[in-house]
């Protein structure tokens, strides 16, 4: 499928990359509807530690302005013609961010749990594989770019 095959954003979906702190509660706020029973929200954070390494102080996310967003609704387009989703949000973090930090929030509305929650997977599952967000990783001794599609690189 390609992107002119999914159409174009949903009036009720919100797609952002942002450079700033992502509210959990603006998420949730931008995604309720009155005709859904579920909303799930995801939060990606930063952690201390990643595969084969402890010491993480810290990430820093880089995203392809212009191509990023676009990506993201594909995704949820397609999540959309597998569930009844009423709204989706799906917000990135750009630059330095902290352990403990929100680096991406997916949240969707569903008439019910089963669809929101399967939905909610497959939109944040494929964002991190197909949308160009890259993530530089710093621990204690080093960084290195880190591809979601592969785990670290060599």
């Amino acid at each position: 499928m390609t992107s002119k095959d999914v159409g174009p954003q949903n009036l009720d979906d919100m797609v952002v990359v942002v450079g700033d702190a992502i509210d959990p509660k603006s998420v949730l706020g931008a995604v309720a509807a009155p005709e859904c029973g579920a909303i799930v929200l995801f939060l990606g954070t930063v952690r201390s530690h990643s595969p084969g390494r402890t010491g993480v102080t810290h990430l820093e996310y880089e995203a392809y302005g212009g191509v990023v967003e676009p990506k993201i609704q594909e995704v949820i387009n397609e999540a959309r013609a597998k569930w009844p989703i009423s709204k989706a949000v799906a917000m990135h973090r750009t630059g330095v961010l902290s352990v403990g930090e929100i680096s991406v929030a997916v949240a969707v509305c569903a008439p019910h749990r089963a669809d929101a929650f399967a939905a909610g997977r497959y939109v944040i599952d494929e964002l991190k594989v197909r949308a160009p967000i890259w993530k530089k990783e710093h621990w204690l001794g080093g960084a290195e770019w880190v591809r979601e599609d592969r785990g670290h690189s060599s």
